[in-house]
This record gives structure tokens, C-alpha cells and sequence, in this order.
């Protein structure tokens, strides 16, 4: 029987290669460290309150003006989507004495993002359905690679339950960041130098970010004429957007604007505090009746962040396909949003990505 060729990553861009694979007839396997598919993907509801919605963690939007992949994906497999909330005005925050201004944007000046029902993570069960749910392998974190004398690859991972495996490949996808990659994964015999330190210069996107969502039983700003879009030099939170779901109820999401050891240092519950504290500020004392605040620090997610990721990034990214030669050449073919030099960064880069290295399967 033909080897397989084994993904490592069941984020997005490791499901897409798995099912444009699977497409052509192609054996594969994917392996997942987490317990669950996504990766950065993460929507989630309120324990016990799931009427409320399902609100997103980790990315939240695409542009369908710049993005065509993820456009025709999303239509493909008929996911229902609907647009950002942006009508009204925004809020400057400038300091915590002065109140905060209110600013009406020119129609248009933003590019018109689109959200998923149900979140980013309905795109990810869409993609997942398209292939056999028994090569998905969740738990299972690849540890080394190896590359013998006759050219045959064998993949190493532990497994939740102390034991370990080995899998002959064909090839191997790494659709990881490109840092866990150098971090995380020992390969023998060992990748070139150029080539480990381009991979740890690509910084992990969201790696060194934190989200939180405040969630009411209305979008209550929406009657003062508020988009819930605010930009703020106090904090906790830097930039802010309306989360609420297509009807329903409320939600306001926003990055933190603090680096992360800081975000360690005070602590969920205090950081929590000064979000509420901050939404009041700004969107008044109706903001106080939170149904609920859901919180995800990247930076702590030990498969998103090493340490390096733990900076706040001053530019964005300089992202793209990592340099390929020498014995490693067509047999470890990287993939995941940081190797897209275009999109980078977004869902759209993600797919892309995916669809460069089928490419590179499939051409030999």
C-alpha cells in the first residue's frame, strides 16, 4: 500500500490539504497535538447559555472584495454568512479623564468584512466533512521527523496516553507556525540553518494577542447610534468591534493592547475587571449587565506561542514560503497562513497555503 502523506495541523490549512487530497484520491492522515480541529479557529458559546450565540476566539472575518479563495470555499460548502456591524459612530479613548469621542466614518471608508453563522468554526466543520473522519487524529503531537538512507520518512508522535507511534510517509505538510515547527519538532538528520532561522523569524500571528468578549442579552450601543467599533490609548483593550451575532443577542469583542507577560502578571479575573470597566467608559452603565465574558490568551496557548511570540509585533510581518533545499527538498513541504506571502496572516493565506502544497504533492 502507498505511504500516505501525513499533515501535521488540523487548523485550516492542514483540513484544506487533507480534502483537496482526498479530492484526487490521494491517502492521507492528519495529525492534531490538540484535543479538538481548528487550530486558531476557536468559537465558542456560553456554558449553559448556548441561545446567546457562538462567538469567535480567534479570527473572525474575511473580506470577500479581496479574498476569492475563502469566498468561493465559504460559498461552495453553503456557509450562511452576514455582515460586520458597522453602522454609527465610532469612540476615540484618549485618556481616562476625558469622555470619549464620538466619530462618524465616511460611508465606505472600510472594507466590508463578513462573519460566519456560528462562527469561523462552521467553515472548519464544513472543510472536516469533506473527509473521512478516521484520518483525523487528534492528541497526537509529532515530535520528530526522520529521513533514513534509502529516503524514507518516518514521523514520530506521543499520544495522549503515554504511548508513542511511528508513521511511514510519503511526504510530510507541516501546517504549524512556523516557529512551533523549529521550537517543537527535531528532525534528522537536522533542517538546514537558513532554513530554521527563517522559520523562527516568522512570527506566529495572534501568538502574542488576547481576546475578550463581553456578552449581553442586547446590542444595547446600537440605540445611542454606537457601532461598537472604538479605538483606546487607556485599556485594557486597543481595538474594539461589534461581536453580536446576526440577531439576537449582544456581544463586544476587543484585542488587548498590554503585552502578554503583563496579561500574565495581573490575571484573568483582574483583566476581566478592567474590560467591563473599560466598556462602561466608553459605551456607558448599561455595559455593567454582562451575561458573560469569555477570554482566550494566545500567548499562553503552548501550541499557538513560544516564547519569542511573547513581544508585541511593532510591523506586520514579513511572511512567505520558507526556502526549500538540500535532502529535506519535496519531502517537508510547509503550509499554514504564515507561509503565504500575500495574505498572510488571514484565512485567506491559510487556504492558499494549503493549495500551494497539494500543488507540490501532486507535481512531484
Amino acid at each position: 500500500m502507498e505511504k500516505p502523506v501525513v499533515i501535521v495541523g488540523a487548523g485550516l490549512s492542514g483540513l484544506h490539504a487533507a480534502s483537496l487530497l482526498t479530492a484526487q484520491g490521494i491517502k492521507c492522515i492528519v495529525l492534531e497535538a490538540r484535543d479538538r480541529i481548528g487550530g486558531r479557529v476557536l468559537s465558542t458559546s456560553v456554558a449553559g447559555r448556548p441561545e446567546l450565540g457562538t462567538f469567535d476566539l480567534g479570527p473572525t472575518w474575511f473580506w470577500p472584495q479581496y479574498e476569492s479563495t475563502i469566498t468561493n470555499l465559504v460559498n461552495e460548502l453553503n456557509i450562511r454568512t452576514f455582515e460586520q456591524y458597522t453602522e454609527g459612530a465610532m469612540l476615540v479613548e484618549r485618556s481616562e479623564k476625558d469622555e470619549p469621542e464620538r466619530y462618524v466614518l465616511p460611508k465606505n471608508s472600510n472594507a466590508k468584512s463578513i462573519r460566519m453563522i456560528g462562527g469561523v468554526q462552521s467553515l472548519i466543520n464544513a472543510v472536516a466533512n469533506t473527509i473521512p473522519s478516521e484520518i483525523v487524529e487528534p492528541e497526537t503531537r509529532v515530535t520528530a521527523i526522520r529521513l533514513d538512507e534509502a529516503n524514507a520518512i518516518t514521523v514520530e508522535a506521543d499520544l495522549a496516553d503515554g504511548n508513542r507511534k511511528n508513521i511511514a510517509a510519503s511526504a510530510v505538510i507541516l501546517a504549524l507556525p512556523p516557529r512551533i515547527i523549529a521550537r517543537h519538532i527535531e528532525f534528522s538528520p537536522s533542517l538546514p540553518p537558513n532554513l530554521v532561522t527563517n522559520l523562527v523569524n516568522k512570527p506566529t500571528w495572534m501568538a502574542g494577542q488576547a481576546k475578550a468578549v463581553a456578552i449581553y442579552e442586547r446590542p444595547f450601543w446600537r440605540d445611542s447610534g454606537l457601532s461598537g467599533f472604538a479605538s483606546s490609548w487607556v485599556g485594557p483593550l486597543q481595538e474594539i468591534h461589534d461581536a453580536s451575532p446576526e440577531t439576537g443577542s449582544g456581544a463586544l469583542f476587543g484585542f488587548f493592547g498590554m503585552p502578554a507577560k503583563m496579561r500574565q502578571e495581573l490575571g484573568e479575573e483582574k483583566l476581566v475587571k478592567m474590560v467591563i470597566d473599560q466598556f462602561v467608559r466608553l459605551f456607558g452603565p448599561s455595559a455593567k449587565n454582562v451575561s458573560s465574558i469569555l477570554y482566550k490568551d494566545w500567548a499562553s496557548d503552548v501550541e499557538t506561542a513560544v516564547e519569542e511570540d511573547f513581544h508585541p509585533l511593532k510591523d506586520f510581518p514579513v511572511y512567505g514560503k520558507p526556502p526549500q533545499e538540500g535532502i529535506w527538498d519535496k519531502k517537508i513541504i510547509f503550509a499554514g497562513t504564515e507561509t503565504n506571502s500575500q495574505f498572510g496572516g488571514h484565512l485567506e493565506g491559510a487556504l492558499l497555503s494549503a493549495e500551494q502544497a497539494v500543488l507540490e504533492i501532486t507535481n512531484g
